[in-house]
């Protein structure tokens, strides 16, 4: 019978255990004598004194066995044997050998043998079907069928021939024979590995299709590695206390049967498996690490789960790397946007940071990542509190992105250069603190003909003659056309166009 909550049982090797709900028991009218092929129980046991012996064979499927040793910290000849598989025909057959051992070696009178069986829960000796063609197929080899036939029925199978070629019934010792391919091992076993021709498979290789217009990976790779990173490769499966650190509001899927408890909980973000690296290396004497990874998340979305493509990288200490050439200095956050900006590059879209709060990132030092109106990834800087809980000495700066909106690419397209000559104007225009240059940019992009070729921003100040509050922000605009040469007039009317949007959306003065 299978154990009931709050059992306990005390085994052979004096330890007690208590009793897993669905644990199949070995037990009489007055509770449990034994862990179900696994290990007999201590109230059982056979000791100096004892004069009468009930002897108990069986046979346990393996998928009622698989696991049930490891569950109680135990590893016994018996649960290996049935967690592999026996033959179901030898209960009888072992208690009869056991019986003529013990009566040969200390003599007594044997008792009658109970047995029950329930023949519908027994497996069954299906027939199975060989193919010769099948056969030659997978051996790359011809063998005559009267050698196969010959070889079936000296391993001790039943076999009969057909057209196609035989229908082989395994007895119950073989119990490792259920399919083709099991019988097709055996014939190449015994007809002997050696005795089988080399021969190199061949098959048709097709050009898979590459699309102009979808970045590859290896670009987003060299890009990364190019700049300093290595790649990592984690588990998909994480410490939950770490994943419920860095996104607590997200549900995560815990996995049923985990390989350690430390590992029992998917993704939801690769940062997760990012940050245990990063201690991995600190621990080790890196001061300065650099890393990314590409990999798929899992999320819960309306019960439903979720796989979704991502990269994601991590940067710590040192801008670069000890020198004599350069003064050192840490990273920082826009260390960290420069390196996402380059991958954004690759693809050509729009894309644009805007403020944002995550609980995994400082909040002054945090973005999200936006295209076409719709985030695809955030970066900053560790949260504070948990850089202090993972035991990390410096900042680190996180960002993690997903695949499907960057590796969009736009195919180029040919414009013609003008062969008349460029005029730069730059302005100096003071505007409140909260303002973005994004912002600022965007006005000047709708403001401005389509003459302005480009926008740099290359000053902002802070300080003396500012008033509090605002700062001066310098642009320089150039400004060329395709059919004619600017004149100073047209280049002033742009430059009032763009001033007075300034000032009527973002409240912007030009700067004295």
């Amino acid at each position: 019978r299978e154990a009931r909550a709050g059992e306990k049982l005390k085994l052979l090797n004096d330890a007690e255990v208590e009793l897993s709900e669905g644990s199949l028991l070995i037990a009489d009218a007055n509770g449990p004598l034994a862990l179900a092929g696994i290990m007999g129980g201590a109230d059982s046991a056979v000791a100096d004194a004892t004069s009468d012996i009930f002897l108990e064979a069986a046979f346990f499927s393996p998928a009622a066995m698989a696991g049930r040793a490891r569950g109680y910290g135990l590893h016994t000849d018996s649960s290996h044997r049935f967690e592999r598989g026996v033959d179901f025909e030898l209960p009888r057959r072992a208690m009869e050998r056991a019986s003529e051992l013990l009566l040969a070696i200390v003599g007594g009178e044997p008792g009658p043998v109970s047995e029950v069986a329930d023949e519908a829960a027994l497996p069954k000796a299906e027939p199975i079907t060989l193919r010769h063609e099948r056969l030659q197929r997978l051996l790359g080899a011809e063998v005559a069928r009267e050698q196969v036939s010959d070889i079936l029925k000296r391993l001790g199978l039943s076999v009969e021939e057909s057209a196609e070629g035989w229908s082989v019934i395994a007895p119950s010792f073989r119990f490792d024979i259920a399919i083709e391919e099991d019988l097709v091992e055996e014939v190449a076993r015994i007809v002997g590995y050696s005795n089988l021709p080399s021969i190199r498979p061949q098959g048709r290789l097709e050009m898979a299709p590459r699309s102009e217009s979808r970045l590859p990976m290896s670009r987003l790779r060299r890009t990364l590695v190019a700049r300093g990173y290595q790649e990592a490769i984690t588990y998909s499966f994480v410490e939950p206390d770490v994943q419920a650190a860095l996104q607590p509001a997200e549900e995560g899927i815990a996995l049923a049967n985990p390989i350690s408890s430390d590992l029992s909980m998917m993704r939801t973000t690769l940062w997760a498996g990012l940050i245990p690296v990063l201690q991995h290396n600190i621990n080790r004497q890196q001061e300065r690490v650099r890393l990314f990874e590409t990999g798929l998340r899992f999320l819960r979305r309306d019960g439903e789960t979720v796989q979704q493509p991502m990269i994601a990288g991590l940067i710590y200490g040192e801008l670069l790397d000890e020198q004599w050439g350069e003064k050192g200095r840490k990273l920082d956050f826009f260390d960290l946007k420069g390196d996402v900006e380059a991958l954004l590059a690759l693809g050509g879209g729009r894309f644009e940071f805007v403020r944002s709060e995550h609980p995994a990132l400082h909040p002054g030092q945090s973005a999200e990542v936006m295209s076409e109106g719709a985030s695809v990834g955030r970066l900053g800087a560790l949260h504070p509190q948990l850089q202090k809980q993972f035991g990390l000495a410096a900042p680190a700066y996180l960002f993690e992105i997903q695949l499907d909106a960057i590796r969009v690419s736009s195919l180029p397209k040919f414009t013609e250069l003008s062969k008349f000559p460029a005029i730069r104007r730059d302005i100096a225009v003071v505007v409140d603190e909260a303002v973005s240059a994004a912002d600022m940019e965007k006005v000047v992009h709708s403001a401005a003909p389509e003459e302005l070729r480009n926008l740099k921003l290359f000053d902002v100040y802070v300080g003396k003659g500012i008033d509090s509050g605002r700062k001066s922000v310098a642009m320089g605009l150039t400004l060329q056309a395709q059919s004619r040469t600017l004149t100073d007039s047209d280049v002033d009317q742009t430059i009032e166009k763009v001033l007075a949007a300034l000032k009527s959306e973002l409240g912007a003065s030009l700067r004295d």
